[in-house]
Order: structure tokens, then sequence, then C-alpha cells
């Protein structure tokens, strides 16, 4: 008991020499003066400090001391680049001793950060590290020091244990000045808390976060639990949930919120980062999925897999009205010069990808799909679309592309397929034309380069073939057309043509290329009991123009849509125009070679009348 006693003296003791000591004999402030001379020595800039440096005692001995400024270099926008209101670190001497760190509270208070950056290069960095300073005292000490003096392996810190019992950081302010754009955007972290922190165990944090710049407000807050193992080459952290809201006249309905449930993982010494996403909403979308980041190469490695609910684009896209009102002429002018420009891909180089996402729906403008698939590769500046599928409209869709972005024109390669869709919902729900019904089979393959919009018209070159099965063509009957023609053969001028604007069909045929902006169909075909149709033609995607040329033959009664009799018209070839625009094409039945080509038929029985006459009156011969 006695040597207990006498230990809690000598303890006691030593505590209140020490106590005296840095109170009265060891005063901080000595070294304001030195501190202040070689910030400014280092880095030409005045460092202030305000207020008095102390020390604390109670939980643990520590330092205080606040309003301390640095100057930004001379005729910058900010005067000041930082400056902080308060600092209070408190530790405890004892375990210092044995390589072990207790920290009892560490508290941030009021730090204001401007960072200004100027069109000729120059920074609120410039000179902060003193590199002129260093290199001239290395060149001093290398004039003076023989060359073979070994240089000294770097000393390492090794840590026992670390605890802190607290640390808070709050009304932090970064303000980011761009001379180029004229701009300020803010950044406030208005708050930052983590609980008691051991090393290999978690501890709680939690931030709240706000940005403010030119065209959006963000602001943020998360959760979560922090660990970092005894190596402190491993960071962890487990429920960890964020909350955000984006608003700003470029954002969707002015609007977005979404939520976040992660778990994160960091391996610095691998260099490897590990995000599971358990839970993510974006306004009305759901979705999970896993991000894994390989970032210890060169080029970092990406590989992602993503699970998303159903899509409404609509909810993403400006709206009509509201985007032209607020789409100023610079605005308008600012994007047609973009779009006359070639995207600099140079990013794609930055990262290597693989990218798996699923999607159970997505809808746009009425158009509706389901069981979206996306396998992507990104590696050395080309974008692979390994699969590119979905299910539409009874049908699937399968693509394939390729985009090389290595170079300042990006070039491409794509394959597509459409199997079973059924054309008239698609074409009436996507453009609202009513056109064309039926099964749809559909093969195309292109290849080109530029992405200017412009370009691609006229750069793209495609190949491929089509087949509709069992429908039917709307906005004209070419049968009542056949029975108005017929009718003015036999003289009736004012022919009826009430019937519906329909032609149904068997099968619709063809194949088609695209060079310079221009499909053109040479073959197509068209099957029905009543009619056969062939065609060629061609289509300007630059102007819109079509200009399409069909014949037409009656090959058996038109009693199948509204006719009562063998034809006369049976066998005749009838030609038939499309002309117009794509968005309004104009049908049209060529009269005058129907009444040429009919002549021509009714000579021809004529001819074989007079030689069956002639054959009889010569016996047969």
């Amino acid at each position: 008991m006695k040597f207990i006693k006498w230990l809690s003296i000598v303890v006691v003791s030593l505590f209140v020499l020490l106590f005296a000591y840095l109170t009265l004999i060891f005063d901080l402030n000595d070294f304001k003066p030195q501190i202040v001379d070689l910030v400014k020595q280092q880095t030409g800039r005045e460092l202030a400090i305000e207020q008095d440096l102390s020390w604390t005692f109670f939980p643990a001995i520590g330092i205080k001391l606040g309003d301390i400024s640095l100057t930004n270099p001379q005729g910058f926008k900010h005067p000041e680049m930082l400056s902080v209101k308060g600092i209070v670190a408190e530790v405890a001497l004892m375990p210092l001793l044995s390589r072990e760190i207790e920290i009892a509270q560490l508290n941030l208070d009021g730090l204001t950060l401007n960072l200004d950056s100027y069109k000729d290069g120059r920074s609120s960095f410039d000179g902060l590290s003193g590199d002129k300073a260093v290199a001239a005292k290395d060149t001093k000490t290398d004039e003076k020091s023989p060359a073979t003096t070994a240089p000294q392996a770097p000393s390492q810190i090794e840590l026992g244990k670390l605890t802190i019992g607290g640390v808070a950081i709050t009304n932090t302010q970064i303000n980011l000045f761009d001379e180029a754009s004229n701009q300020t955007q803010t950044f406030n972290l208005d708050e930052l808390k983590l609980g008691a922190f051991s090393l290999d165990e978690f501890a709680s944090f939690s931030y709240q976060f706000s940005a403010s710049m030119p065209d959006m407000q963000l602001s943020s807050e998360g959760e979560g639990l922090l660990k970092v193992a005894k190596s402190l080459d491993l960071i962890t952290i487990k429920d960890f949930i964020i909350k955000n809201r984006v608003e700003g006249a470029g954002i969707p309905n002015q609007s977005l919120s979404n939520h976040l449930e992660l778990g994160v993982q960091i391996d610095s010494k691998a260099k490897q980062l590990s995000v599971m996403i358990a839970k993510l909403t974006a306004n009305e979308i759901q979705g999970t999925g896993k991000l894994d980041v390989d970032y210890g190469s060169s080029v970092p490695e990406i590989v992602a897999d993503l699970d998303f609910g159903d899509i409404n684009l609509d909810n993403w896209l400006p709206k009509g009205e509201d985007s032209k009102s607020a789409d100023t002429s610079k605005q308008a002018t600012d994007k047609q010069q973009a779009a006359q420009q070639e995207p600099d891909l140079s990013g794609l180089k930055l990262v290597n990808a693989t990218l798996d996402i699923k999607v159970k729906s997505i809808s746009t403008q009425n158009i509706k799909t389901q069981n979206w698939v996306l396998a992507m590769v990104l590696k050395n500046g080309v974008l692979d679309l390994k699969r590119l599928s979905s299910d539409l409209y009874q049908g699937k869709m399968l693509t394939r592309a390729t985009l090389d972005g290595r170079n300042k024109v990006a070039s491409y390669k794509f394959v597509t397929k459409v199997e079973g869709i059924q054309i008239r919902p698609l074409l009436t729900d996507a453009a609202e034309v009513d056109l064309l019904a039926g099964k749809t089979q559909f093969n195309v393959t292109g290849s080109g380069k530029s992405l200017i919009p412009d370009n691609i018209k006229s750069n793209l070159l495609a190949n491929g073939n089509f087949e509709v099965a069992d429908g039917a063509l709307y906005g004209v009957n070419i049968p009542q057309m056949l029975r108005d023609a017929k009718a003015k053969l036999s003289g009736n001028l004012n022919a009826p043509t009430s019937a519906e604007k329909k032609t149904d069909f068997t099968s619709l045929t063809g194949s088609f290329s695209m060079a310079k902006g221009v499909v053109s169909n040479p073959d197509l075909s068209m099957a029905s009991p009543l009619i056969r149709l062939a065609g060629k033609g061609q289509v300007n995607l630059i102007s819109e123009a079509i200009d399409y040329k069909l014949s037409t033959s009656v090959v058996g009664s038109l009693e199948g849509q509204g006719g009562s009799e063998r034809d006369s018209l049976y066998g005749v070839e009838i030609p038939f125009a499309i002309s117009g625009s794509m968005a309004e094409p104009k049908f049209a039945l060529d009269t005058k070679a129907l009444f040429d080509n009919k002549l021509k038929q009714e000579t021809e029985k004529a001819k074989d009348k007079l030689k069956d006459k002639l054959f009889k009156k010569l016996g047969g011969f």
C-alpha cells in the first residue's frame, strides 16, 4: 500500500511540475514569430496567428489556437487563401511513450479556403511547396557535403495503438474562383463528426454538406460506421446511408433526390476500392449493384454490375415548353456550335472498364421496352458494346457495336438485329406515324467516322434487309385506287373513293444500302392475294425527301377489298409513286402510264384475236 501511495504522489508531483513548466516557463507564443518567418521564407505568403497559443489540461493535455490566416498571392480575387477560427487538439502524454496515440478530442471550426485560378496559369497553390527554397538549400548543402554521402532511409512511424475520443469539423467553406468562366463555386461542409475511434473497431461518423454552383444547388448528408485496420492500409465503411438533393434549371423537373445505402472497402496496400450498393433510389428509379476499382496501375480498372427496376425517361428529359423558355439565344448558339464539333473522347483512354447493366423496363414518349441487358468493355480508348438487347412490341432487339476514340475523329461500327417486332404500334408510339403494320424482321450492318450529327448522316455506310409478314400498308388503298382507275378507263370520271386507306399484304421484303446520307432500296417486293407490287427508290436522310417508284399488277379479284368482279386491269402493270417527305409521304397513281399500259394490253389482245380469226379461215394453219 505504501508503494502505491508513494507512486501516486510521484505521478501527481510530475504532473504538477509539468503543468507549472508549461504555464510558467515554456511559452508557446515564443515560437509564433519563428513560425510566421518560416512560412514567409518558404512561400512568400503572410501567416497571421491573432490569438495567443494556449494549453488545455482537461480532460487531456492539448493546444488551443485560433484566428489563423494565410494570404493568397497579391492581386488575387480573395486576399486570404486560408483562415481558421479555432483549433483544439488534446493528446494524452503517457501513451506516447509506448508509441500509442490517444487523442481525447480534435476540433476544427470555421475553416475557409479560397482557391483562385487564372487564365495565365496562376493559382492559389503557387509557391506553397517551397520547391525553390528547398532547391536552393539543397544546392548549398551539396556544395559543402561530399558527393559520397549516402542518402538516409526515410523514417517510418509505427503505431501500437491509435485512439480518438472524437473529431468535430464544423463551418468549413471552400470557394473556387475560375477567371476563365468568371464564376465562383462554393462548397460548405457544415459538419463532420467522428465518434470514439480505435483501430480495428467500428466508429460512428456523420456529415452535412452543401454546394452552390452557377447552375445548381447541392445538399448532402450521410452517416455510417468506419473501421481502420491496425496496419492502416484497410478502411471499411458499413451501413453508409447518403441522402442527396440537387436543384437547378438543368436538372430534370428542376429537382432530383437520391438515396444510397452502401458498403465500402478501401485497400491502400493493394490499391483497390470495392463498393456494394445495397439500395439506390433516384426519384422513382430503384437499383442495386457492385463497383470494384483497381487503381494500382497508371490506368485504373473499373468493374461494375448494376441492376435497375422500371425507368421512365420522360421524367429525366427536359419538358418542351420549359426547355424552350429556358433556352436563351446564347445557349442555343452554344449548343449549335457544340453540335458541329467533334466530341473530345480522350477521356476514354484514362480508364479501363467492364460494365454490366440490367434494367427491368425503359419507357419514353409512349415507347415501351422490357428486359434490357447491356454488356460493355472499355479498354485503351476503345469502347466495345458486347451486347445491348431488349424485348419490345412482342419481339427482340440485339445490337453489337464498337466505338474507337483513340483518334481525334472517332470511328464506329455496329450490327443490329430485330426479330418478331409488331411494327405498327412501334411506329405509332415512336413517331405517331400510322404507315405500316406486320411482324418484322430487320438486320443492318454499318460503319462510319465522326460523331457530328450531320456527318453521321453523310458518312454512315450501311447495308441491311427487312421482311414484314402478314401486314398492311396504311395511308393508301391500292386496290381502291385501281378500281378508280378502272372506272376512269370505262368512262366514269366520278368514281367514289370512300374505302379505308389500307392495303393488306402477306409479305413485304427488300434490302437496302446507305451512303452519303441516301438510303437506297432496289428490290422492294410486296405480295398479297390481290396484287403484286415491286419497287425501287431512295430516301434522303439529310433533306428527308422520298423518291420511290412502284409497279403494281392485279393477280386476282379485288373483291377482297371492295371489288365485285374480275378486273379489267388483270395483268396490267400499274405505275405507282411515293414522294413528299418522311413526315408526310404522298402516294400517287401514274394514270397516263396506266392508260398507255392498258392500251398496249388491249392492242395485244386485238392482235391475238385477229390471229385466231385468220387461223380459222385458213383451216387452222
